[in-house]
């Protein structure tokens, strides 16, 4: 029985990861910072940190290399190469010294043509905002200082006022 268990573990864990990959995939402390800004620019600073203080880049640059697959990982950085470009041929500034409503403006723009295809270009856009939030309310940060994070519950209430302003529990 005990060996059934250890196999089914291992298959189970082995589906994990994606069976294609780009090999020697690497991105450079630019491109890290490059990805600060871009999450910081999604979750910007406010009364709490922002995306860039969680250091969504290096975060982002984890989830692409162990979790995403070839086609996701070449759309993913096309898409950032895309973003570097189009900025400036559109602003005549390269991304990172652009002011914060800038390039809210232009990812706004980019999220509004998404919508709007039919082929559903760029992706990349949706692959940016969901690392983003998954990074910022997973991290220590994102949990302790956006969220209501209560380390070790006391009892199980069904019902909580939840008043305007609060915030919402994590996980």
């Amino acid at each position: 029985m005990m060996g059934g268990t250890m196999v089914g573990a291992t298959a189970i864990l082995t589906g994990c990861a994606p069976e294609q990959q780009i090999e020697g995939l690497n991105f450079s402390p630019e491109d890290i910072a490059f990805m600060d800004e871009l999450g910081d620019t999604i979750i910007p600073e406010t009364n709490t940190p922002g995306a860039k203080a969680t250091g969504i880049g290096s975060f982002m640059v984890m989830m692409v290399k162990d979790t995403y697959d070839a086609n996701q990982q070449k759309a993913f950085v096309d898409g950032l190469n895309m973003i570097r470009k189009e900025f400036k041929a559109s602003n005549g500034k390269d991304f990172m010294e652009a002011n914060p409503e800038d390039r809210l403006a232009y990812l706004n723009g980019l999220y509004e043509q998404y919508k709007s295809s039919e082929a559903r270009e760029p992706q990349v856009i949706n692959m940016l905002r969901d690392l983003t939030v998954l990074g910022y309310f997973t991290s220590e940060i994102g949990a302790t200082q956006a969220l209501n994070y209560v380390e070790v519950p006391g009892r199980f209430d069904p019902c909580i006022d939840f008043k305007e302003g609060d915030r919402a529990y994590a996980i």
